[in-house]
């Protein structure tokens, strides 16, 4: 999942050895005041760059001028691989704001998660209790003010739903379905929730059942936006992908999950089957 961010860093990597020239690294690293180790992982793709390590290198290996070629190759990396820890350092609302857009430029959206119920379609009470549990996980704001802007501005994106001429075709597997991350009322509810869209125009809602023949592994959520943009999930990123191959691999990967799906009445069956189990817990 991470090969487009590696081959990116080692890439800059190389960028960096060439400017560095006929200098050891241990003279670099004493001009700019680093451990030898730091200049290594810079030129080995082992560590990320920051804007400030590439001024400082451009400057040190006495090509000023590189800065902003440098820049501009490290926003190239991190425009394909957006790091939660920077994307979330302000909450969980700017990453449902920039994702809306998407939403809002795209007629077919296609998803696939295999651990949670789908941002698109979840509750209130279930989207707050999934950011809470992120943001303490990544480490970012986690106030009561934080929590309720991104839990709003999911809910408007929800509206989308609503809209004629777009089609949200959305798969999950049946783990999503059992999976407590918040109180039994509060799945109950959001089991409620996901069978009332069955039926809806605009929406096509599969259900991987467990004994389903798989020919390929349950891994990571994705979304495709028409054929233009895939975003990945991972733990530590989401990546945007956008080159025609990669588009199309993940088209494979969504039909393929799709196939071993169910709808209609068996995928209410599965909803309800889970719901059961909660409202007996709660």
């Amino acid at each position: 999942m991470t090969t487009d961010f590696q081959q990116g860093r080692e890439a800059l990597g190389r960028r960096l050895r060439e400017l560095r020239g006929r200098r050891t690294q241990r003279e670099l690293a004493a001009r700019l005041g680093w451990p030898q180790a730091k200049v290594s992982k810079l030129e080995t793709g082992r560590q990320t760059a920051t804007p400030e390590d590439l001024m400082a290198w451009a400057k040190s290996s006495g090509h000023p001028a590189a800065t902003e070629e440098l820049i501009t190759r490290l926003q190239g990396i991190e425009d394909r691989t957006r790091s939660w820890q920077r994307q979330l350092s302000h909450g969980h609302r700017p990453v449902q704001d920039a994702l809306t857009i998407e939403y809002e430029r795209s007629t077919m959206v296609r998803g696939w998660q295999g651990d949670m119920v789908v941002g698109m379609l979840q509750t209130a009470d279930y989207s707050r209790a999934v950011f809470t549990q992120f943001a303490e996980l990544q480490q970012s704001p986690r106030d009561a003010e934080h929590i309720e802007d991104a839990v709003r501005a999911r809910g408007r994106r929800q509206d989308l739903l609503w809209q004629p001429g777009r089609v949200f075709h959305i798969v999950m597997w049946e783990a999503a379905l059992h999976a407590t991350l918040a109180a039994p009322d509060v799945l109950a509810a959001q089991l409620d929730r996901l069978a009332s869209v069955i039926g809806l125009d605009t929406v096509r809602l599969g259900i991987v059942p467990f004994g389903a023949k798989l020919r390929i592994p349950p891994a990571n959520a994705f979304w495709l936006y028409d054929e233009r943009l895939a975003i990945v999930e991972d733990w530590h990123a989401e990546l945007w992908l956008d080159d025609a191959d990669t588009i199309a691999l993940y088209l494979r990967v969504w039909d393929t999950l799709a196939a071993s799906a169910v709808y209609g009445t068996q995928a209410r069956r599965l909803i309800s089957h889970a719901r059961a189990r909660f409202a007996d817990l709660a």
